[in-house]
């Protein structure tokens, strides 16, 4: 028989008990799964449980059996490029948004639809604008005099990774917009003012009061952002599969055919284990240098 005292004690424990079994089943678990079962071959088409120790060799088949190099470098080029370009867009945009122009509440209400929009919807809307016969996107460039390939867009190695890409930025650049906004709104008018008295317009302003001003608030936005690039899939398994061979091919398709398609569990583990390594070096060097001057 517990007396009060001990269940005063307890009482804490059994607060924070649901919280611990839901981390346990969401995170630790599969955690110790993945790490366990990176050192076995295991291939579901021969065995529903780990067949042999392997070791180490797991990890030297990820080179060896996928495109795991030509992955990494398409997803730091759409992780890279993909936050730089929708950065500046939506900040553009953010600056815009601050005028006092006619119909900018209109603007406003419309420039979120996109981000509402499934990415697996998005990539079916722009397979059919990327068609070479009626297709949308290549009408209009067909149209400006500009020469569209007989495989189009999606079916050529220089253009499949830029084609996904410029479907993510179509749908997450006023995710951008809306947040630098608000940022920028955040800022107090005197401030404002008070440079323009000084002389302070336009590119000068934007980069001497505005820019570090909204800058912590861009950090957080990049941060996200960059992370969920990193781990594109939706639009590369509805636009390209990964191809023409492996030119649109990401860590997270990769990790989807090794796993899903080809049931090399143990290998998938391994490349699972791998992948998350290089996202916490990269985040790790982006709040040592991006946030290093932070107040906490």
């Amino acid at each position: 028989m517990l007396t009060a005292t001990n269940r005063q004690r307890l009482f804490p424990y059994l607060l924070i008990l649901p919280s611990i079994v839901l981390l346990f089943a969401l995170i630790i678990y599969p955690t110790i799964f993945v790490i366990s079962n990176s050192f076995y071959f295991w291939n579901l088409q021969t065995s529903p449980v780990p067949q042999q120790f392997i070791g180490w060799q797991n990890y030297a088949m990820v080179f060896r059996i996928t495109p795991f190099v030509a992955a990494l470098r398409n997803t730091v080029l759409i992780a890279v490029i993909g936050t730089f370009v929708q950065f500046w867009l939506g900040m553009g945009i953010a600056l815009l948004l601050t005028q006092q122009l006619r119909g900018m509440n209109v603007v406003r209400a419309l420039l979120i639809m996109p981000v509402t929009i499934a990415p697996v919807v998005t990539g079916f809307l722009f397979r059919y604008m990327y068609y070479r016969e009626g297709g949308l996107l290549t009408w209009l460039l067909l149209a400006v005099g500009i020469p569209v390939p007989d495989r189009g867009l999606l079916g050529v190695e220089g253009l499949s990774l830029a084609s996904v890409l410029l479907a993510d930025i179509w749908q997450w650049t006023p995710f951008f917009a809306v947040i630098l906004y608000a940022g920028l709104l955040s800022i107090s008018n005197e401030i404002v003012e008070a440079a323009r008295v000084d002389g302070a317009r336009g590119v000068t302003l934007f980069r001497l009061i505005l820019f570090p001003l909204v800058w912590r608030t861009a950090v957080i936005v990049i941060l996200i952002r960059f992370m969920q690039l990193f781990n594109m899939f939706d639009l590369v398994l509805v636009l390209t599969r990964g191809g023409p061979g492996t030119s649109s091919r990401t860590l997270a398709y990769n990790l989807y055919q090794e796993g899903l398609l080809n049931y090399n569990i143990g290998i998938a583990a391994a490349m699972t284990l791998m992948i998350v390594l290089l996202v916490s070096l990269v985040l790790n060097l982006f709040i040592r240098y991006g946030l290093k001057d932070w107040e906490w």
